[in-house]
C-alpha cells in the first residue's frame, strides 16, 4: 500500500510492532529517569493547557472558533512529549501492547503507570505554581485567571459518568495521536500526525487527566491568592481528587482498551512476541 499511494511512513502492522518494542524500554526504564521524565511531561502537557486557556480567554472568539483553535494550541504539549522526549501517563497506556505480547509483566505496566502518573501530577502541578507567581493569569485584564477557574469549576462540577466518558474519548484520541505518531519518520510527520487528533478532544470538550492537574491546582491558587474573586464556588482538594481518580480510569479504558488491546488484537495476536 504503501508503494501505491508514495507515503514512506510506517504501515499500520510496523507500527504495532515498533509500539510493543517501545513499550518493552519504557517498563523498564530505570526510576530516576522515568520519574524525571514524568516530570517534563506533566509540565509539557501544562503548557498546552496554558495556551488554550489564552485562546478562550478571548470573549471576542465565537465558541466553535476558540474550541478548535484552542485545541489546536494546546496540541503543543503532547508534540513536546514526543519530540523533545517525556514519559506521558495518558499516551503511556499503549504498553498494554507489549504485556498483550508477554513482554513484560503486569507488576512492571503498573509501577510504570504509578511512577509516571504521579510524576506527571508533580511537572503540571508544579508549572501550575510557576504560573501563579508569575503573574501571567492576570493578562488580559485578568480574563486568563478567571477562564482558568471556570474551567475548572466546570470539571469539578461533572457528574461522574460524564467525567469517566470523556476520560474515554479524549484518550481514545490521544492515543490515535502518538499510534500515528508512531508511523511518522520526521518531526513534521509527527506534528501533523499530533495535531488533528488532540485538537478534536479538546474541541469537543474531553477529560485529560493530565491537563486537569495543571489547571485545577492553578485555580485553587488563584481563588485561595485572591487573583480571582469567588462570586460562586471554590475549587476544592476534594473536587480536584475526585475529578482526577475518574478520569484516569476513563483514560486507562480508552487508551489501553480501545486503542492498544484493540490493535492488538488485529495486528499482533497469534504471532510471535516483537522482541525487547
Amino acid at each position: 500500500m504503501t508503494d501505491i499511494f508514495g507515503s514512506d511512513a510506517y504501515a499500520p502492522r510496523e507500527v504495532a510492532q515498533r509500539v510493543a518494542q517501545v513499550g518493552v524500554a519504557k517498563a523498564r526504564l530505570p526510576l530516576l529517569p522515568l520519574a524525571l521524565l514524568g516530570v517534563l511531561a506533566g509540565a509539557f502537557i501544562g503548557l498546552g493547557a496554558l495556551g488554550f486557556v489564552l485562546v478562550k480567554s478571548d470573549a471576542t472568539l465565537g465558541f466553535a472558533t476558540a474550541q478548535v483553535l484552542g485545541g489546536g494550541v494546546f496540541a503543543l504539549g503532547l508534540l513536546l512529549v514526543v519530540v523533545a522526549g517525556a514519559e506521558l501517563f495518558t499516551g503511556n497506556n499503549l504498553i498494554v501492547m507489549a504485556w498483550a505480547d508477554g513482554l513484560v509483566g503486569t507488576a512492571e505496566v503498573l509501577r510504570h503507570w504509578a511512577v509516571v502518573c504521579a510524576a506527571n501530577l508533580v511537572g503540571a502541578a508544579g508549572l501550575a505554581l510557576l504560573v501563579y507567581h508569575s503573574g501571567h493569569p492576570a493578562l488580559n485584564g485578568g480574563a486568563v485567571g478567571q477562564t482558568v477557574v471556570q474551567i475548572a469549576l466546570a470539571k469539578q462540577a461533572l457528574p461522574w459518568q460524564e467525567a469517566l466518558l470523556r476520560g474515554v474519548l479524549c484518550n481514545l484520541l490521544v492515543c490515535m495521536a502518538v499510534w500515528m505518531a508512531m508511523a511518522g519518520r520526521s518531526v513534521a510527520d509527527k506534528a501533523v500526525a499530533i495535531v488533528f487528533p488532540v485538537a478534536a478532544f479538546v474541541a469537543a470538550g474531553f477529560e485529560h487527566s493530565i491537563a486537569n492537574m495543571y489547571l485545577m491546582p492553578l485555580a485553587w491558587l488563584l481563588q485561595h491568592g485572591g487573583q480571582v474573586p469567588v462570586d460562586t464556588a471554590w475549587v476544592t482538594p476534594a473536587g480536584m481528587l475526585g475529578n482526577w481518580a475518574v478520569v484516569i480510569v476513563g483514560n486507562v479504558l480508552g487508551g489501553s482498551v480501545l486503542v492498544g488491546l484493540t490493535y492488538h488484537v488485529i495486528y499482533r495476536r497469534g504471532r510471535p512476541p516483537a522482541g525487547p
